[in-house]
Parts: structure tokens; sequence; C-alpha cells
């Protein structure tokens, strides 16, 4: 049995050496719940060999969670947690969806239109990812600041390396017309109706975790300011 846990953990840190060698957020992010759901059940296991049932349970309901198993909800903090953690927020531009793991910060994407439409972002490749940007810049200049952000977690310094450098580094990302509710609320990944506390935890959750000094891009803060700002003048 030893042994067979033995060549598990080294199969699981061979594969996490190699996503962490791709270098991309949100597989690295998949892969650290993984190992740590794992691990964590393991420890429930030995836990509860000892007696201490209780904290058994609390320990493998949180490796089931984050295996992503459906289980008994997290008490106490650890509830508030689970709760945000399985929240995603979704900004939309003409062209191009963008997904955020309020967990992680790990952002994802899809093709709303274009040459590539149905795709999810990271299905596509550098060169193909470049004609997408060249389609948002004669298309859409909202759908280019998403896939700069996308860009940024991905592959850190594309800007350095592409043609035309100097625009990505220096274009003022403003977003045109006026965020409907409905919008504000997908943004936040909250659903309508939600209360002051919610809106104000969901905007300190995301803005940790995409504010420019954090890796992330003033795009996207200035969104999801502009998405908080929104919900609570409806409640002024």
């Amino acid at each position: 049995m030893m042994l067979l846990f033995g060549i598990a953990a080294a199969a699981l840190v061979w594969w996490l050496l190699k996503v962490f060698a791709r270098s991309e957020t949100v597989a690295v992010a998949k892969a650290v719940k993984v190992v740590g759901g794992i691990a964590a059940l393991g420890a429930a296991v030995a836990i509860g060999a000892k007696g201490q049932i209780a904290t058994a349970l609390l320990v493998g309901g949180l490796g089931a969670w984050m295996l992503g198993w459906s289980g008994l909800p997290l008490p106490g903090p650890l509830g508030r947690f689970q709760k945000a953690a399985g929240r995603y927020s979704r900004i939309r531009s003409a062209m191009i969806e963008m997904e955020i793991d309020h967990a992680t910060g790990g952002v994802e994407g899809s093709v709303l239109a274009g040459a590539f439409a149905g795709r999810r972002l990271s299905s596509l490749g550098p060169e193909n990812l470049r004609r997408l940007y060249d389609e948002c810049g004669a298309l859409d200049p909202d759908g280019i600041s998403l896939l700069e952000a996308y860009l940024d977690r991905r592959f850190a310094g594309w800007r350095e390396d592409a043609q035309g450098d100097r625009d990505t580094r220096t274009r003022t990302h403003a977003h045109s017309g006026v965020m409907t509710e409905d919008e504000a609320y997908q943004i936040l990944g909250l659903k309508p109706g939600a209360s002051l506390d919610e809106i104000r935890h969901a905007h300190r959750t995301l803005i940790k975790k995409l504010h420019p000094d954090q890796g992330g891009t003033a795009y996207l803060a200035a969104r999801v300011n502009q998405a908080r700002e929104v919900l609570l003048s409806r409640h002024r």
C-alpha cells in the first residue's frame, strides 16, 4: 500500500511540474487544487484512524470540495470560503467573454464572434491568439482589453515580443456606454438582488486578484469598480 501511495505521489509531482512548465495560471490553480484535495483526503483518513471523527469529516469535506465532488457544505468560516470560491465573474465584449475565478484569480474566456467563434482561449496557440487580437483591433476595442488581460496571465512578457508593443502599453482602456445592472451582477459574480454586504465582499475579493499591483490590469480593475458603483447606487 505504501508503494502505491509513493507511486501516486511521484506521478502527481511529475504532472504538477509539467503544468508549471506551461506557465498557465488557470491550469496551475486546478493542479494545486487536485493535489491539495488528495492530500486533504489522505489526512482525513489518518485523522479518522486516531478517532477524531469530527475533524476528519471537516478535512475530508474540504478535500472533496477541492476535487470538485459534491458533498456536505463546510461549516463556519470555511463554508463562507466554499461559497465564494465557487463563484465566477463574467465580463463580455462584442467578441470575447472573459471568466474570472474568484478563488484563484484565474482567467479563461470564450470567443463569441469572428474566425474563432466558439473556441476557448486556452485552446488557441500564440499565432491564433495574435490573429484574434488583430480581429478585435478592427472590430472590438473592449475585446482587445479583455484579450490583453488574458495574455498577461498566460504569457508573461508577450507585450515586449509583440509587434506594435508601444500601442499595447500606452492605450487608454475606456469602456464606452452605460453598464446595466445585469452586467454589473455578472461582473461581480452575484445574483440579482444581492445585499450590500455581498456586493462589497465580492468587490473586495475580485479587486485583490485583479488590481494592477497584483499582476492584474487597469481595465479589469476599472470594470470591477464600475460594477460595484452601479450596484451600490441601487441601495442609495
